[in-house]
């Protein structure tokens, strides 16, 4: 009779007791391995989140009534990163709304933004 192949704990290399399918000897190590697996996607992802989350609070900030009118040294001032936002807009004339969530803005020329507040559509909403 061959001797069983003893397996061995990805995270830690100790003995593992119980399933044939068993890759780890405990949560702790599954929890572990899997971490360190995901920790420079969750990391990048998490840094563009923040970034998100604070164009919004920045948009929301200098929009109290749903539409107003900012210039670009405002935002910049707040920290406001243009390069980064949830979805874009484009209207039939060619006017390209871009969004931070439901917070949006419009570039009116090199100096103005028009910012606005996206309204949920009958297919968003939820009863």
């Amino acid at each position: 009779m061959a001797k069983k192949e003893e397996k061995v704990c990805l995270e830690c290399g100790g003995k593992i007791i119980g399933r044939a399918d068993k890759k780890f000897c405990s949560d702790q190590c599954r929890v572990s391995y899997n971490n360190k697996l995901n920790r420079d996607e969750t990391t990048y992802m998490n840094n563009v989140n923040n970034i998100l989350r604070k164009n919004r609070r920045i948009l929301l900030e200098l929009n109290p009534t749903g539409k107003a009118k900012v210039n670009k040294d405002k935002l910049n001032e707040k920290g406001f990163d243009f390069s980064y936002f949830t979805s874009q807009y484009v209207t039939k004339e060619g006017a390209v709304y871009n969004f931070c969530y439901e917070q949006g803005y419009l570039l009116m020329d090199k100096a103005w933004y028009l910012l606005v507040v996206k309204k949920e559509s009958p297919k968003q909403q939820t009863l």
